[in-house]
Order: structure tokens, then sequence, then C-alpha cells
């Protein structure tokens, strides 16, 4: 299995720092917007990592973070004129209610930035002590030019990040490149008690304390958006191998952004598209096919059509899957095979739907007792990729429209086709597609 590793720029061989088990931890939320679905590609991104490296037989310890403590949340606060707990407690739950809605697997743990404020403090005070910190009127600071290989993840130089500085716009610092991790309370916002006085951390400070909590002072993987390389994720290196004296993560999977026309989704710019408003539109595993036909690691643009598309190709696989249900058999193993191969290079979903789909061309033109190979096979590749195959959104519609189907069999027993036929459209036009067989009615959700 390869990954493309951000650190040195190109696909490298997977191997876990244990046998078995894998550590991963994922940059979650700021949590002062709802989330839209440029957050729920990266939350994608990490479900199918996490699903195909328990389809590999691995374990998998992911911790996804939330950030309930920043400028932002604040500024959110003071905008609404509301305590930020519960600011972030609501925002909390938006997203994990969209992490539910989309099937994406719960991590290890959803640790918030608050809840190890101790934690913190501690790296900070090891930085005290390697000579790396320094504090200046509440305020504590990261001296990256002591950190050598500052730059390895962005490719940045600091003599170029000093040439870009403007020393005005905080003379506390020594250097205009070193970079907060402890602030100074002000007047009328959040803060904790610490050897430098009133204050709360700086963002970076907060991924690095939970990642070594949870999953120690090396971790297998480190993710998150391209948007967070840099200075996020180079900071969060820097700090956390200078407290440590080791490498803090052996791999950094990035994805691209999700864009509308061009541009990075997001609430600044007033272009995003809050994920539990598009749900109520499209359905779930329309929204997965959507964004896992594209490589995580190429840019998208948010796209009505290609959605549209994505409704297309989902009812093509779900009739097929309806057709077949009892027809399960042995997968064919070279179609699996292929679909590994496809996810061991660098998690290339857009290959391995294509491999179902072509399947689902295969599958068409052989006797019906021969599709349950071609079922099974569809069945654990979209497992795989997270995709829910067990009908679940049917299942509460159940009774009613068995109801009416059976009132309108009779209707047609009887020979009244017109009214049969009229049902059959207000349930069409109620987004459920009916099917009449040699053998029975089929119906689905459309």
């Amino acid at each position: 299995m390869q990954l493309y590793n951000t650190l040195s720029g190109k696909k490298e061989k997977f191997k876990a720092i244990k046998k078995d088990e894998v550590s991963i931890y994922y940059c979650g939320m700021t949590l002062q917007e709802s989330p839209h679905l440029g957050h729920m590609r990266a939350a994608l991104t990490s479900d199918v990592l996490h699903r195909y490296l328990l389809f590999k037989g691995f374990k998998v310890r992911l911790i996804v973070n939330f950030t309930d403590i920043d400028d932002k949340v604040i500024e959110k606060a003071k905008e609404e004129s509301r305590d930020f707990r519960k600011i972030t407690a609501y925002y909390e739950e938006e997203y994990k209610k969209a992490s539910r809605r989309l099937n994406i697997l719960e991590p290890y743990f959803y640790p918030r930035a608050t809840q190890h404020i101790k934690e913190i403090i501690e790296i900070i005070e090891q930085l005290f002590k390697k000579g790396f910190a320094y504090e200046v009127d509440g305020y504590v600071f990261f001296r990256v030019r002591k950190f050598n290989s500052y730059g390895k993840l962005s490719g940045r130089k600091t003599e170029e990040l000093v040439s870009g500085a403007r020393v005005a716009i905080d003379e506390k610092k020594e250097n205009p490149i070193d970079f907060v991790i402890w602030k100074a309370m002000k007047h009328g916002e959040p803060y904790w008690f610490s050897p430098w006085g009133k204050g709360r951390p700086g963002w970076h400070i907060e991924c690095s304390a939970m990642a070594i909590h949870y999953l120690g002072e090396t971790i297998d993987i480190h993710g998150g958006g391209s948007d967070l390389i840099f200075p996020h994720h180079e900071n969060e290196i820097a700090q956390s191998e200078a407290a440590t004296g080791k490498p803090f993560a052996k791999f950094w999977v990035h994805n691209e952004m999700l864009n509308i026309k061009d541009e990075k989704m997001s609430k600044s710019l007033r272009n995003f598209i809050p994920i539990n408003d598009l749900v109520e539109e499209f359905a779930p595993n329309i929204i997965r096919l959507y964004l896992l036909q594209a490589h995580y690691k190429k840019p998208l643009n948010y796209n009505r059509d290609m959605l549209n598309q994505a409704v297309s190709g989902w009812e093509h696989i779900k009739v097929f899957l309806d057709r077949t249900s009892g027809l399960e058999e042995k997968p064919i193993v070279s179609y699996i095979e292929e679909f590994e191969n496809r996810m061991d290079d660098d998690l290339d979903t857009p290959g391995a739907i294509a491999i179902v789909f072509n399947l689902l061309h295969q599958a068409n033109v052989v006797p019906e007792k021969e599709k349950g190979p071609y079922r099974e096979t569809i069945s654990i590749i979209l497992k795989t990729l997270g995709f829910d195959i067990t009908g679940e959104e049917s299942k509460e519609l159940s009774p009613v429209v068995d109801n009416i189907l059976s009132l309108r069999n009779e209707l047609r027993t009887e020979g009244n086709f017109k009214m049969a036929d009229r049902i059959r459209d207000v349930l069409k036009v109620s987004g459920i597609s009916v099917e009449d067989t040699e053998k029975e009615t089929l119906w689905r959700i459309k």
C-alpha cells in the first residue's frame, strides 16, 4: 500500500509503527460554523483511509479533534452575545449529525482543545526547558529559528518568511516569524490559569497536545485539508519535535480543497454549502459517490451537474442491488484484487468506483442466476468505500408502501388499471419508484 506523503513530496510504501495497529490524527472542525461540504470532503478522506486500513486487517486508532477555543470561536461568541461553550456544543453536534448521516465511522475519540489545557501547558513547559519558548507580557512564543528543520513540510524557508513578515504586527516577538503558543487574557475573553498568567492556548499547540496524549510522541498518519499544511501543520511539527526530540508523524496525508468557481469553500467567502441542507436534497450515498469519483489529491469544483450525474449513477447501482437481493455468493477474486491494487495506489477511489460500474455492465449480460458473484463483489467494494447498502433508508417507509402496493395489486387483479397506474404515478412523484415484474412488484426510494 502506498500513500502520498506531503513530507517527502512523493508516494511511499506504508508501514505501520506497530505491526497490526495504525494511529491516525485528523484535524477536525473549528466550532464556529455549521459544517459544509468542504469539511466533509476532509472527513470522507479520513473515513475512506480508516475503512480501507480496516479492510487490510489493521486495527485503527483514529482521533479527530475539535477546536473549541480560538480567535474565530471568541469572535462568534461576541457576535451572538452567547457563551462560547454553548456555540461550540451546538456546532459539534451539527458535525456529528452530518457524519452519521454520511455513514462516516466514528473515530476512537473526538477530543476538544479545552479538555486538554493541562497537556498543553506541559508541552509548553518542555519547550521552555529546551530553549524553544519565551514569554513576553503573558504571551508565549516559539523560537522558529532554533528549530533547524522548520519548513520541511511546506517547503518554505525561514529567510523567505522573514522577508515577507511585517514586524509591526507584533513587536513582542524576538523574531517576526515566531508564532504564539499561549495568549495572555484579554478583557471579557475566556481564560485558564497557567505559569505565565491567565490566558488561553494558541491554535497550533492544541493539536500537538491532543495527538501526543492519545497516540504517542510519534504517530503513523497525520491528516487534514491542504490549507492546513502552512502554517498549522508546519508549526505542529516544530513544537512537537522540539518538545519530544522525536519525529512527530511518519506520513502526512492532505486532501485538496472543494471549491466553488475555483475558490476554496469557506464561510468567510460566503460560498459554502451547509452539508445538513444538502443531505435534505441528495441522499448521503449520492454525496459520497460525487466526492469519491474525484481523487482526494485533486481539487474539486462544486458542480450541480456532477451531483445529478451521481444521482443517476447511484440509481443504476441501487436498481441492480435491489433486483439481485438474495443472490449472494462468493465474490470474484480477480476483481477484489483489482480493487486492492487501485486502493493500494494512494486510495484511488475513482478507479475503485470504475470497477463497480464495469461489474454492473458485465452483470447485465449474464443470466439472472449467475449475477450473485457480481453482486457480492460490488457489495464488498461499496461497503469498504463507506456506502450504506443495507437499505436503512427504506425501513421506516416499508409498512406504509407495502400496504399501498397491496391495495394497488388488488386493483390490478380487479382490472382497475387506471387507478393502479394513478397510485404508481403518485408514488413516483413522492420519490418512490415502482416496477412490476412477472413474480412481484418491486419498489425503491429514488
